[in-house]
């Protein structure tokens, strides 16, 4: 079946991904620089950003709203945390799909019908009641976290290997919705009330899906299929490059950089007026100032990685997210010395101001993560970057839905507010640790002839030889 084929009714891509295999030539391959169109690219990179960042402002909406719903229906911690992940939850299962559709009918397509029926959800959220409805209309708003797949797949099609890693930065920079959120939305509280600001996010995602259509054109490779057809691939094929470690490896990076940036993003309002006593317009300014660098700089994380690699963009985001999170972990504490004249009391604690530069040097540094990582995929899987990066986005949301409840688990057992980055601390040491062993042995296999002492004493990156071994024509495929 060709690709324009399946445009002839509106419910056509929902049915035929149930029946039909994907369109595949296989000449099919990442945009090479003489097909490489900057104009059109980059209105296609603008526009997606823009859906992006509007679907990420609806994704954590719940971050501001929740702590009114927690106050209306008197909720647990537990509770509360349940809440605010439940987005995340659909956001995160629903990118394998979304990325499967992406590359069977376009991003165009797919974004502008998840955008229309995410704005349904959101508008419905204004007329529930219960908990049980609440935490049922939050599966419905989660599907706007699905959008990073399809933007992703949908941007990467329209550059080539040398612009990728900056072009997908910039696109990831749509997390910025995260800080619009949690600047804006408390204002909106305090003059319309969380109801009609439910309603008003809905009216704006919902003209988002319309501009979005009328403003893009379907990629290149899409364009390609529907003129010329091709063979089918088949399911099973895609999801193959699903099987390899090397795939999972990056989805743990993932659960850090994307996951923890989702959960703290979520969970730092509640904490500011928790932990500091805060109103909460104070909290969601002083939670933005978090969201913004762990946004904006994601772009500056995609530029670094074409220049640098994306592997050593990892080791400074986990190098500093470790000594952040070991600063952040340590709870307000009371010491009593025995002096010569008698006790000597103090305490130690991370007042309002370390702390929210800490948070910032965090979020900027899992900005650059988050580039890192998507880096990687059309360098190593130019046609599937729907399934793989539908992967490794569904295991980082994941962690954006399990963080935040087990934040909030973790606050009722232990009754320590910064439990929360003692969690995140020792999933950054695990996960660097994998990591840096992982490289060790592949450098070892890339270089034979040094011995193990000489592999193991600098990290790889500071080696003279490094920038000149990647070359263009490998990317990362060292990773």
């Amino acid at each position: 079946m060709r690709y324009f084929d399946i445009y002839q009714g509106w419910w056509a891509p929902l049915y035929e991904v149930m029946v039909t295999p994907a369109s595949h030539n296989g000449n099919d391959t990442m945009l090479s620089e003489q097909d490489y169109n900057p104009p059109k690219a980059h209105k296609a990179l603008g526009m997606s950003t823009l859906a992006f960042t509007v679907c990420f402002a609806v994704w954590t909406i719940f971050s501001i709203i929740g702590i009114k719903i927690k106050q209306d229906l008197g909720l647990s911690e537990t509770e509360f945390g349940l809440l605010v992940a439940t987005p995340v939850l659909t956001g995160s299962i629903s990118r394998i799909f979304l990325g499967i559709w992406t590359e069977r009918f376009g991003g165009r397509l797919v974004f502008t019908i998840l955008m229309l029926a995410t704005s349904v959800a959101v508008y419905l959220l204004s007329a529930v009641e219960t908990y049980a409805m609440f935490l049922v209309a939050a599966l419905g708003i989660g599907l706007a976290g699905g959008s990073f797949i399809v933007g992703i797949a949908y941007t990467s099609e329209w550059y080539d290997k040398k612009h990728q890693g900056t072009a997908l930065g910039i696109f990831g920079a749509g997390n910025v919705g995260a800080a619009v959120t949690n600047f804006g939305a408390p204002f909106l509280v305090v003059a319309l009330g969380w109801q009609q600001t439910a309603v008003v996010y809905s009216a704006v995602l919902a003209g988002m899906a319309v501009l979005f259509w009328f403003l893009t054109e379907n990629d290149p490779r899409l364009t390609k299929r529907a003129s010329e057809g091709g063979e089918s691939m088949p399911l099973k094929e895609q999801l193959a490059p699903l099987a390899k470690l090397q795939v999972w490896r990056f989805s743990l990076y993932y659960f850090f950089v994307f996951g923890g940036f989702v959960a703290l993003a979520s969970w730092l309002p509640r904490y500011y007026v928790g932990a500091y006593d805060m109103s909460l317009g104070q909290a969601g300014m002083l939670a933005a100032l978090y969201a913004l660098p762990a946004s904006v700089f994601r772009a500056l994380g995609g530029w670094m990685s074409d220049k640098i690699g994306a592997r050593a963009v990892m080791y400074w985001t986990y190098g500093v997210s470790l000594l952040c999170l070991f600063i952040l972990s340590y709870p307000e504490t009371q010491y009593a010395v025995s002096g010569m004249k008698g006790p000597i009391e103090f305490s130690f604690g991370v007042p309002v101001a370390p702390f929210v530069l800490l948070t910032v040097a965090l979020g900027f540094f899992m900005s650059l993560g988050k580039a890192a990582v998507y880096k990687h995929i059309p360098v190593y899987y130019p046609d599937h970057v729907g399934s793989v990066g539908g992967l490794v986005g569904m295991i980082g949301g994941l962690g954006g839905f399990v963080l935040p409840i087990t934040f909030g688990v973790m606050n009722d057992l232990t009754g320590v507010w910064t439990s929360c980055f003692m969690l995140l601390f020792l999933i950054v040491l695990v996960s660097f640790i994998w990591m840096h062993v992982a490289i060790l042995r592949m450098e070892r296999r890339r270089h034979p002839e040094l011995s193990e002492g000489e592999t193991s004493r600098y990290l790889p990156e500071i080696q003279l030889d490094y920038g000149q071994e990647r070359g263009d024509q490998t990317g990362n495929k060292q990773t």
